[in-house]
């Protein structure tokens, strides 16, 4: 794999081919919608339009799956939200990649040195290298964002403060007594789970689409032999990366519905 172009900003290691993949991300997402709903018409929507309509009603579909619709409707645009930023991030990586090659340390972005090729980076290259000559680093500019734990986690982690906040705020008696129901000797036992559930909500995301790309990558270095099996596991990928933007949605509302809806009261 190759190395992420950091640079140290104010004593913060940044990736820039993550600001900048969030930042291309965020903007297809607000084109797109943006252009579903500039000629909105009744009697003669566009393509766009149409499929902005069947989108909406495929989240509602998710969110009533999991709770009463009522309370649901308000977290429609949550819901259409992540799922086309996780589809348009997680399908980035796919049709191309932008890769650079140094030779030398000293390269800089913005004033600020290219941590990671260094000299420090290119003298630990040369002691697992030492009978290379020529050494080169590369370095990755273009990919998925969600191919990045940081990122994955950082979606997830947000998800899982709004979760908290909801049931907290909106069924605060519920919500802390559901830590120690059946029995108060299991509150250790509820906040593992309700740790684990952050945890793998991120990391099963990033799994799926870092696996991907290190697949790709490998397929590319086959050369031409390797179109055919390169084209099969794209397409592949595409599948996998849809999938995983409805995984995503859907356990966020059940992670919602589980905070917001008061379950001991379905029980009488």
């Amino acid at each position: 794999m190759h190395e992420a172009p950091i640079i140290n900003l104010g004593g913060f290691n940044i990736d820039l081919s993550i600001v900048t993949m969030l930042i291309v991300t965020s903007l297809i997402v607000f084109i797109l919608a943006r252009l579903a709903v500039r000629n909105l018409s009744v009697e003669n929507p566009g393509k766009l339009q149409n499929f902005l309509e069947w989108a909406v009603e495929f989240v509602q579909g998710i969110i009533s799956s999991t709770m009463d619709l009522k309370k649901g409707k308000a977290f429609v645009s949550l819901g259409m939200t992540i799922i086309m930023f996780i589809f348009v991030g997680n399908l980035l990586g796919l049709p191309f990649g932008i890769v650079t090659e140094y030779s030398e340390p000293g390269h800089k972005v913005f004033g600020q040195e290219i941590v990671s090729v260094n000299a420090d980076a290119f003298a630990e290259l040369h002691d697992k290298k030492p009978n290379e000559e020529h050494l080169e680093i590369g370095v990755a500019w273009w990919k998925s964002p969600t191919a990045d734990a940081s990122v994955s986690m950082g979606l997830a982690l947000i998800i899982f403060v709004i979760v908290h906040f909801l049931g907290m705020t909106k069924n605060t008696k519920a919500y802390f007594k559901s830590y120690f129901e059946p029995f108060p000797i299991f509150f250790p036992i509820k906040l593992i789970e309700t740790f684990s559930n952050f945890l793998t909500h991120g990391m099963r995301l990033y799994g799926n689409i870092f696996a991907g790309e290190v697949l790709i990558s490998v397929l590319l270095g086959l050369g031409v032999a390797s179109i055919p099996a390169l084209m099969a596991w794209q397409a592949f990928s595409i599948f996998i990366g849809t999938i995983q933007a409805f995984v995503f949605t859907m356990l966020t509302m059940v992670y919602i519905s589980h905070a917001i809806e008061n379950h001991a009261e379905e029980h009488h």
